[in-house]
This record gives structure tokens, sequence and C-alpha cells, in this order.
């Protein structure tokens, strides 16, 4: 399983997915707004008014931090 996580600083859910990811040893690559990407491309990857951060499980978008563990849960993975 990999995980590509979008990121901005000062975003308390970004940290806490990021803990929560690392807490379970999954594999994930950081993307960080201003230095991998700006916000034209992410409103234009993920839709005007997503919010930080977004998540990407094996291609699949599995949205924000609480989007994202509800999901791990549901499916045992956490």
């Amino acid at each position: 399983m990999t995980f590509d996580v979008y990121t901005r600083r000062g975003c308390p859910y970004c940290t806490k997915i990021k803990q929560v990811l690392e807490a379970k040893k999954f594999n994930y690559k950081e993307y960080m707004l201003d230095r991998d990407f700006d916000r034209k491309a992410f409103y234009s990857k993920f839709g005007a008014g997503s919010t930080f951060p977004q998540v990407i499980m094996d291609g699949k978008n599995t949205g924000g931090c609480t989007e994202t563990v509800k999901y791990l849960r549901e499916n045992n993975l956490l």
C-alpha cells in the first residue's frame, strides 16, 4: 500500500494524517504546497474548494484526514 499526501505548512490535519500513517508504518510520499505544487495545480487535481490534506492511496483519492482514517478503519487497516 502506498500513499501520496498533499499537505501545506501549519495544517494540523496534515500533521495528524502523517502521524497515523507513520504509526502503522505505511509508506507515503509527502507533496507540500509551494514546494511541490501551487494552489492552481492543487485545485486542478482535487477540485475547487478542496481542503488540506488530500490523500491518495494506491491511486485512489481517499479524501482528507477524517475521511482517510474512516476508510482505513472500515477496511480494518487501523
